[in-house]
């Protein structure tokens, strides 16, 4: 029959139906987010493009590269509100939200006719940016089988790819070609993107995690029914839901307010370390944004044509070019992401990014040498470390900074934490791209040993400070820093293991046998205590 035959006669989806259609719900969400990310660097250098909005020639490029910039403005501004609306709307109404704004700055940066008109556009279509890239990885986690949970999420990265690739195509496309089509096509075609979102998304369920913190438990109940295809009665349904009310509550009497986590105050009060949690969700975020990926990936034929010397259309060819490989190599991310884990993963992303950025500062160097008689061999060969810098950070470091906010903040602060994660991005994300094309211009060579430092740097901190989430559930994360475990994980054999810890799948089976025998009796179910024993809930919903 299909996923269409897994269909109820009221129309929502249970099982394997529903995590397909999560997927390409929330996957069509960050095609739309990469297609964003690069369809602009193919309309700034469109001749038509900047006759209209008068930013001919060399005086001119300061406002233009504020203008390119200033999307991730408008996406930061986003991402902090999404720590408001995401408690309020809920993740599915958020992103609805996120997408009605991107609709609006859509058709504006379509029918622009000044730069104003553009910079307002570009902020609109950021701020509903921002607002989903915080809500759609959160939400894909909450309602994802834990087993699929982390291949489900890199998978929706690795589509924010295919969206950037497709924006790479055709501005390479429609470089050929003359007249207001040539840009105002590609920034149209967002709306293809924003159709197939609004005709999917409305069938998909709200996160049964967040219903439960709004103390819509019966609705919880049922959406934790459909996603594992399993009856409401089901001991493992039950144990989860339990599971998660526990977790809601104990954040909910312990957990920090705003006031507190601006002070800096109340990190001991819910015994859940919420500040070091959100600082390493946000870290990850910062090392996603200092890897160095955007000096490319806004400005890759930029790079090509001032640093390696080669010629524009080359240089478009190859940026399209790269981001298929770029696309290939996100999608073997997302079956080692559980295979290596995140630690792992992130760290061997970062030592090859390294490895990289070195190589490209040699070549450079070389290639930038007056009269040195091999350039065009190492401007190739700079060329061939470009791409490979992609394939590190495609497998290592393009899906896990989205992922890992979402694991290891706890369940009150995962949307907070997810948006200030995202926030961080954005704001480092607007440094890098108003800061390149100077830097290419003045320093040259040198502007890439930034990169290689700050790759450098991040493998320790990732092997001290880091703890494994791969395996785990998120409600195991809540109960691992309960534990008050130490600042540094290195040593801690648990916390790094790609297994997940077996004193989690003994509570967890006991909880299961004990809600068997209490189904049996007639009795209600069993939640877990603060103490990790278990006792009897009443009033569960059936």
């Amino acid at each position: 029959m299909g996923f269409l035959g897994h269909l109820k006669p009221s129309g929502h989806l249970r099982g394997t139906s529903l995590t397909f259609w999560f997927a390409v719900g929330c996957g069509a969400d960050m095609a739309l987010y990469g297609y964003d990310q690069g369809v602009f660097g193919g309309v700034v250098i469109s001749p038509d493009y900047l006759r209209v909005h008068d930013l001919e020639g060399p005086s001119k490029t300061n406002i233009l590269s504020t203008v390119t910039a200033i999307y991730n403005v408008g996406c930061f501004l986003g991402a902090v509100s999404a720590t408001w609306v995401g408690g309020k709307l809920g993740r599915k109404r958020s992103v609805l939200l996120g997408i009605a704004i991107m609709t609006i700055g859509a058709i504006l940066q379509t029918t622009s006719y000044s730069v104003p008109q553009m910079i307002v556009a570009r902020i609109v279509s950021g701020i509903g940016n921002g607002i989903n890239s915080s809500t759609v990885p959160v939400w894909q986690t909450e309602t994802a089988p834990a087993r699929l949970k982390g291949k489900l999420v890199i998978l929706q990265n690795a589509l924010l790819l295919v969206g950037f690739s497709i924006s790479n195509w055709i501005n390479y496309g429609l470089a050929f070609v003359d007249g207001p089509v040539s840009w105002r096509f590609p920034l149209a075609f967002q709306l293809v993107f924003i159709i197939m979102i609004f005709l999917i998304i409305p069938w998909l369920p709200e996160s049964p995690r967040w219903l439960i913190i709004k103390s819509r438990d019966e609705e919880a109940l049922n959406i934790l029914s459909d996603i594992e295809d399993k009856p409401t009665t089901d001991a493992f349904i039950l144990s989860q839901l339990q599971s998660i009310k526990y977790t809601a509550e104990y954040e909910r009497s312990n957990g920090m307010s705003w006031s507190e986590l601006l002070r800096g105050q109340g990190s001991n009060k819910s015994g859940t370390k919420t500040i070091r949690r959100l600082i390493l969700g946000m870290g990850v975020q910062i090392m996603m944004q200092i890897s160095g990926i955007n000096v490319t990936s806004y400005y890759f034929p930029t790079i090509l044509t001032t640093s390696v010397g080669l010629s524009a259309n080359m240089a478009r060819l190859l940026a399209s070019c790269n981001s298929v490989q770029y696309l290939l190599w996100a999608l073997l991310g997302i079956r080692q992401v559980d295979r290596w884990g995140r630690r792992n993963t992130m760290m061997f992303a970062a030592a090859g990014q390294c490895f990289c950025y070195i190589l490209i500062t040699v070549l450079v160097r070389f290639n930038e040498m007056p009269g040195y008689l091999h350039a065009q061999q190492v401007a190739s060969a700079a060329v061939a470390f470009f791409f490979l810098y992609y394939v590190f950070f495609g497998i290592g470091m393009q899906g896990i900074p989205w992922l890992y906010p979402t694991e290891i903040n706890s369940l009150t602060m995962r949307t907070k934490g997810a948006a200030i994660g995202a926030a961080t991005n954005w704001i480092l994300n607007f440094m890098v791209v108003e800061i390149t094309p100077i830097g290419v211009q003045n320093l040259g060579w040198r502007f890439y040993i930034i990169w290689v430092t700050l790759n450098a740097a991040m493998v320790p901190t990732m092997y001290l400070f880091y703890p494994e989430t791969a395996g785990r559930t998120l409600e195991d994360m809540d109960e691992y820093y309960r534990a008050d475990p130490p600042l540094l994980v290195f040593r801690d054999k648990e916390a790094i293991s790609l297994k997940r810890p077996e004193r989690y799948r003994i509570k967890e089976e006991e909880v299961i046998r004990k809600n068997d025998l209490s189904r049996d009796a007639g009795e209600a179910p069993v939640e877990k205590t603060a103490d990790g024993s278990v006792q009897h809930q009443e009033n569960v919903p059936q």
